[in-house]
C-alpha cells in the first residue's frame, strides 16, 4: 500500500468518524425517571441539547499506519525469501542424494568383479582391464567423498553382469 493510498484511507476514516460527532445529542428524563441520551428525543419530552467535542485526531496515525504496513510487507517478503531458500536447499539435497545413489551403484558394480566395458570413438566395446577398473574405483571413491555420500557396502550387493560406464 502506497503512502498516498494510506493517506486517503486515513482521511476517509477521519470524515466517517466525524459525522456522528457532528450530529446533535440530546439528554432527557423518561417516564421512569431515568436519564436518557440520544440523537432524537421523543415527542413531548423536555430535552436538553448537549454539545459534544470530537476527540482530537492523532497527527501521527497515518505515519504509524504506513510504517506498520511497510513492516508487514517486509515480514511477508522475508517469509517468502526463507521459503524459497528452503525449497532450493531441499531440491539441492534431493539432487545430491540422487547423485550419491548413482555413484554408490557404480562403485558396487566396479567392485563386483563383473565384466565392464565402455565404447570407444569407433563405437566398439572396450573391456576394462585391472588398471582401468582400479582407476575407475579411485575416481568413484573421490566423487563419493566430495559429495559427502555414505560409504558403499561390501562387494557383491549388486547382481552380476555386464555394465557400461
Amino acid at each position: 500500500m502506497s503512502l498516498r493510498t494510506a493517506l486517503c484511507i486515513a482521511a476517509c476514516m477521519a470524515v466517517c468518524t466525524a459525522l456522528p460527532a457532528a450530529a446533535a445529542l440530546y439528554k432527557w428524563t423518561d417516564e421512569n425517571g431515568r436519564v436518557v441520551y440520544g440523537d432524537t428525543p421523543p415527542p413531548g419530552a423536555k430535552a436538553e441539547r448537549i454539545s459534544v467535542a470530537a476527540p482530537a485526531a492523532d497527527p501521527n496515525a497515518v505515519r504509524d499506519m504506513a510504517s506498520k504496513d511497510a513492516e508487514l510487507k517486509k515480514r511477508q517478503q522475508d517469509r517468502d525469501a526463507e521459503a524459497a531458500k528452503a525449497d532450493k536447499a531441499s531440491a539441492d539435497n534431493k539432487a545430491r542424494a540422487d547423485r550419491c545413489v548413482q555413484i554408490r551403484g557404480r562403485m558396487q558394480t566396479l567392485r563386483s568383479g563383473a565384466a565392464l566395458y565402455r565404447f570407444n570413438e569407433a563405437g566398439e566395446k572396450v573391456y576394462y582391464d585391472a588398471a582401468e577398473r582400479d582407476k575407475a574405483i579411485a575416481e568413484t571413491d573421490r566423487n563419493l567423498r566430495e559429495l559427502n555420500c555414505a560409504p558403499v557396502g561390501s562387494a557383491g550387493n549388486t547382481p552380476q553382469g555386464t555394465s557400461t560406464y
